[in-house]
């Protein structure tokens, strides 16, 4: 049986980036870039107000009170032309271009006008409240790079930037075969032995958050028959992944019907609880995910492997460093032979510090306490018993791309 880390070395080898396309900027939002992307114009383009008031010469404030002549009015897409010479000043507005000679805006609470004589009343120095041309950034400057998984600044910001298309990843088609005489969609009529299927729309909803495409193939039954001719429904997908049908019992066939197909089978079983039956493989071209049947273990090794495989297709680099931390809110007792990943609750104690309190209840089949959870506390095989106040390593279940 791989340890955890095995695993997930041949999880990553064994995919690769998947292709590019353009998009429109207004459909970029959670995309990921595959390329740079290069501000098209400086901003501000040049010397602009940053208050509304007066445009004038830093040397003819410096003594004050001191009466000028305006000379005229700058606005935002409407400057002035003309000059500031000695003695002279210009009505300005936020965002409007600083006009020619002058260096310094006195903003409006600190004068009084009446006509075109305005006293200023309080002095500045010299470049107070002007932006200068290229205070933000400049053309030519990248500003975004590849790997990026673009928020809605970074739409604000490609917009501010003149970029109205971006090249990114195609998104992962991920096709999703669940299987099972017993399970049936919800809303269907329920037989007295049959449970709800919430499997496959929560690998969907992960699919989704994560970046990809789900292609739902529906539900086998538990013959040979309807399992392969619901996998033909996963021709040109990127990725297969079945749910159940993986374990050892007379009835589970995934594996027997995808090695009649041609599977390619890298590992079964994986010493990490929930989701020890988890297989890996490759079915012709496509890649195949078989995750345990259970809900909690679907999400779990969907967080872990389902996550990794969607990072490397879309090329987003992975994080090297140690995995965030928190205090254990709760003793511990020795852990077993497999790496454990206990759903747990996050809180935040007087000190400001995040502590994790794992659930008593950590059954694979406990939905609403895995819906409940904020984080996975992660227990390393074999670890002896952990007392409150420790810190353990944890893996955030919600915000971010995750979205669990």
């Amino acid at each position: 049986m791989l340890s955890v880390d095995e695993a997930f070395e041949k999880v990553l080898s064994g995919f690769t980036q998947i292709g590019c396309e353009s998009v429109a900027l207004s459909d970029g939002l959670g995309r990921v870039l595959a390329e740079d992307v290069t501000a098209r114009l400086t901003q501000p383009p040049k010397d602009v107000s940053a208050m509304d008031g007066y445009a004038v010469r830093g040397s003819d404030v410096l003594d004050v009170p001191v009466t000028l002549t305006r000379i005229g009015e700058s606005q935002a897409g409407s400057g002035f032309d003309g000059t500031v010479s000695a003695g002279e000043t210009v009505r300005i507005f936020t965002g409007a271009p600083l006009p020619a000679g002058a260096d310094t805006i006195i903003i409006q609470e600190v004068t009084e006008a009446d006509g075109d004589q305005v006293v200023i009343k309080e002095t500045a120095p010299t470049g107070d409240f002007v932006r200068p041309a290229g205070l933000d950034f400049r053309a030519g400057e990248v500003l975004l790079t590849a790997g990026k998984v673009l928020s809605a600044r970074d739409i604000g910001l490609c917009a501010a930037m003149n970029v109205p298309w971006l090249t990114v990843r195609r998104k992962p088609r991920v096709a999703i075969l669940a299987t099972g005489d017993e399970v049936v969609m919800p809303g269907d009529p329920l037989g007295p032995d049959q449970i709800v299927s919430s499997n496959s729309l929560a690998l969907a909803a992960y699919v989704d958050v994560m970046g990809g495409v789900p292609v739902n193939l529906g539900i086998a039954r538990d013959t040979m028959d309807s399992l392969r001719e619901t996998l033909a429904g996963a021709k040109g997908a990127d990725l297969l992944v079945t749910i159940g049908g993986a374990s050892v019992g007379d009835y589970d066939l995934v594996q027997k019907v995808m090695g009649e197909e041609g599977l390619d089978l890298n590992f079964y079983k994986v010493a990490m609880r929930p989701g020890k039956p988890l297989i890996f493989g490759r079915l012709g071209d496509i890649p195949v995910l078989g995750l345990p049947g259970n809900p909690v273990s679907v999400g779990v090794t969907s967080a872990l492997f389902l996550q990794a495989a969607m990072d490397v297709m879309l090329g987003i680099e992975r994080s090297a460093g140690a995995l965030e931390t928190a205090k254990l809110g709760r003793d511990l007792p020795k852990n077993g032979p497999r790496q454990d990943y206990m759903r747990a609750r996050l809180v935040t104690g007087d000190d400001g510090e995040l502590t994790a309190l794992p659930f008593d209840g950590q059954d694979s089949s406990m939905m609403a306490r895995f819906a409940e959870a904020d984080c996975l506390v992660i227990r390393a095989p074999h670890a002896d018993p952990a007392a409150r106040g420790e810190r353990v390593g944890i893996l955030r279940m919600h915000g971010g791309r995750s979205g669990f």
